[in-house]
């Protein structure tokens, strides 16, 4: 690959390149017998034209590269929907009159008056298919939204692994949840949000959401196109920003997902820093840092060989459920739904009956989630033998 610089106050409006530095291109590209010409920033329609024009190949800025990748990348159909709505976005912005040596189509009736031009009937098409899509795409997010409530309803945290693309955010999700989903040292692996199943120390169920990486002036468009993936980032309990060790760039890198994060609204929701590939670094061991009122901060750790994934399940329990208890609750025979549903909860983690049919079931869960689960089947934890602890929390307001 030969890769060509120039430097100017601003960009050309014609061609981006000064006249000089597009000959200077062109030359370099006929030298080496180049096949394709990329520009690492943002060309208008225009620029793009009169490139391909004056290069005679063919000429693609950063958003378009970045539109094939997405492509080639996306596995499932939801995936492939995100990105045909981001290439049609784009494609919207690069129609010209390209068909102007053809007259304006014939009109209906009696073939009378002047039709559509071939521009008009492109844009038309553009617009009904980027609606099919769109349509689609909102299906999409409210099967997403009626699941976010569902896991809600049932107390089920949800965490959301972010970061730069090729982080190892998907070595991660694999290590933590025993899955199989796609890695690779490449840019873009992930392109479909993937969600399954963890166990948590001290907590029990949560749901870990693997998520498409960022880069560097991420196009609106494909923020936009993947906002029904984005969208788990923004509802989730706790993120886990992915950072590589072994980055040169790595402030850099982070300064970018913060950016990306702000613009879909995500910037507030609490997070947890992994250090990720610290066997890539000489001197670097696991570790779980802390701020100064003990809370977790940062993990250090290797996606690829195990090394602090205990750390961070340790990190995780505390941060997403700091109130947790463990009780010993006495269940007569009646209250059956409410021993199932604490089963279901992951929350049952041992269970003796007495002769009379009492069973005395071992919990361990958040206070303030047990306690209102107590509520809402209109059950005084006192009449359970729940702790003087459980009964305050109970007694408190919820929490917003």
């Amino acid at each position: 690959m030969l890769r060509f610089r120039a430097s100017r106050a601003k960009p050309a409006p014609g061609h981006f390149l000064g006249s000089g530095k597009v000959d200077e291109l062109a030359a370099a590209a006929l030298q080496f017998d180049a096949g394709i010409v990329l520009f690492n920033h943002e060309l208008s329609s225009s620029q793009e034209r009169n490139l391909e024009r004056r290069l005679g190949l063919r000429v693609l800025d950063r958003t378009g590269l970045i539109l094939i990748i997405f492509a080639l990348r996306a596995r499932t159909h939801e995936g492939q929907l995100q990105v045909e709505l981001a290439q049609l976005q784009h494609l919207s912005s690069r129609l010209v009159r390209g068909w102007s040596h053809l007259d304006r189509q014939k009109g209906g009736v009696g073939l009378r008056g002047a039709g559509e031009t071939q521009l008009e009937l492109d844009q038309r098409m553009l617009r009904q298919r980027t609606q099919r899509v769109e349509q689609r795409l909102e299906a999409v997010r409210k099967r997403r939204a009626e699941g976010r409530r569902a896991r809600r309803r049932g107390e089920i945290p949800v965490l959301s692994l972010v970061g730069y693309t090729n982080s190892g955010k998907s070595t991660l999700f694999n290590a933590l949840t025993g899955a199989d989903t796609f890695a690779a040292d490449q840019l873009f692996a992930t392109l479909d949000s993937t969600l399954r199943r963890i166990e948590l120390p001290h907590l029990g169920p949560a749901i870990l959401a693997d998520t498409v990486g960022f880069i560097r002036q991420l196009p609106h468009q494909l923020i936009e196109a993947f906002r029904a993936t984005l969208e788990e980032s923004r509802e989730a309990d706790l993120l886990l920003q992915v950072i590589d060790s072994a980055d040169a760039d790595q402030q850099e890198r982070s300064q970018e997902v913060e950016a990306v994060l702000a613009e879909i609204g995500a910037d507030t929701v609490p997070r947890l820093r992994i250090c990720n590939k610290i066997d890539l670094v000489d001197g670097l061991s696991p570790r779980l840092e802390r701020d100064s009122q003990g809370r977790p901060t940062r993990v250090w750790l290797s996606a690829r060989s195990g090394a602090g994934l205990d750390l961070l399940r340790q990190a995780l329990a505390e941060l997403l459920q700091p109130d947790w208890v463990e009780e010993e609750l006495r269940l007569p025979p009646s209250l059956g739904r409410l021993r199932a549903r604490l089963y279901a909860l992951g929350a049952v983690f041992g269970e003796t009956t007495d002769e009379s049919g009492i069973s005395r079931v071992a919990v361990r869960f958040s206070g303030q989630a047990l306690s209102r689960l107590l509520a809402r089947e209109g059950i005084d934890p006192a009449a359970l033998g729940g702790s003087q602890r459980l009964r305050q929390l109970a007694a408190s307001p919820a929490p917003p």
